[in-house]
C-alpha cells in the first residue's frame, strides 16, 4: 500500500504535518507507517518495509519502546537511498 504522491524516481512528497511511525526491531528490518497528519483518525497513506536513516527536515522525533515517531513541521520528501533504506529531506 503506497498512496504517496511521487516526486521523482524513488522519492515521494510528504505533506506538512505528516506523521511517521517507525518500527525498529532488533533484527534490523523495520516498518515505516506514514499518515497525512497525526491528528487525523484516517488510515495510513503508506506502509514501507525498511529503516529510516536520517531526517533532514524540520520535525519532532519522539522515541517509543519499539522505535520512534516522527512528526514533520514542514513539507518534505521521502527518498529511497538503498534497498529498504529511506531518508527524509
Amino acid at each position: 500500500m503506497n498512496h504517496l504522491v511521487p516526486s521523482g524516481d524513488d522519492a515521494w512528497h510528504l505533506p506538512n504535518h505528516a506523521h511517521l511511525v517507525v518500527y525498529e526491531p532488533a533484527d534490523g528490518r523495520g516498518l515505516l507507517t506514514i499518515y497525512d497528519c497525526g491528528a487525523t483518525q484516517g488510515p495510513p497513506k503508506a506502509q514501507l518495509l525498511g529503516t529510516l536513516e536520517t531526517v533532514a527536515a524540520d520535525a519532532a522525533t519522539e522515541p517509543t519502546p519499539t522505535g520512534r515517531v516522527v512528526s514533520l513541521r514542514e513539507a518534505a520528501t521521502l527518498e529511497r537511498i538503498g534497498e529498504d533504506r529511506y531518508r527524509i529531506a
